[in-house]
């Protein structure tokens, strides 16, 4: 069974927990251009708080309201300048092993990167479970999965192999200001 909401700390910090018998709260989809074009923002909000769901890259297609502006100024302001945390408040179904990962990939400092062998040494793991976390991570960029490339190349980027995600993974590295490419 997988958790409804993650735990720690910013930005994987779900706030209120939801207990048998409360009504799952109403998940709204908002859209935001981008300088890598339309992103999907899928959040929840209840009287004591709200969360970030889901982030969706590549929704050209995305027809949905623009972002309230407490939810787009976070990533408006890392794509102004990429020392700028994505801060805001996480809901994310997974497993304890995958909300492990998704903390550790959080730490990665902007203009850093980890293989995800790094990563799976520093958690006792394989570097394909870490691969298999980062694949269903629901909130890249809050959840910078980009940072975390393969021993030898780039890797995948949200489950592809290339393709226009890899292009975003090569422009938001290049963004912070790293082509994510490992010595030998």
């Amino acid at each position: 069974m997988t958790a409804m909401f993650s735990e720690g700390h910013m930005p994987l910090d779900a706030g209120r927990r939801l207990t048998p018998g409360d009504a799952a709260p109403t998940v709204a989809v908002s859209a935001l251009e981008t300088v890598i074009g339309r992103i999907g923002l899928h959040w929840q909000a209840t009287a004591e708080d709200a969360g970030l769901v889901r982030v969706v890259l590549a929704a050209d297609d995305l027809d949905a309201p623009p972002a309230p502006a407490w939810l787009a100024a976070p990533f408006m302001a890392y794509f102004a300048d990429a020392l700028q945390p994505i801060g805001l408040p996480t809901r994310l179904p997974g497993t304890a092993f995958q909300r492990r990962v998704w903390r550790a990939i959080a730490a990665i400092a902007p203009g850093r990167t980890r293989t995800y062998g790094e990563l799976a040494a520093d958690l006792g793991s394989a570097a394909r479970a870490v691969g298999g976390a980062c694949r269903a991570n629901p909130c890249p960029l809050v959840v910078p999965c980009h940072r975390v490339v393969a021993r030898q190349g780039l890797g995948g980027f949200a489950g592809d192999r290339g393709g226009r995600l890899l292009a975003i993974k090569r422009a938001l590295l290049a963004h912070e200001g790293t082509t994510g490419r490992r010595p030998s």
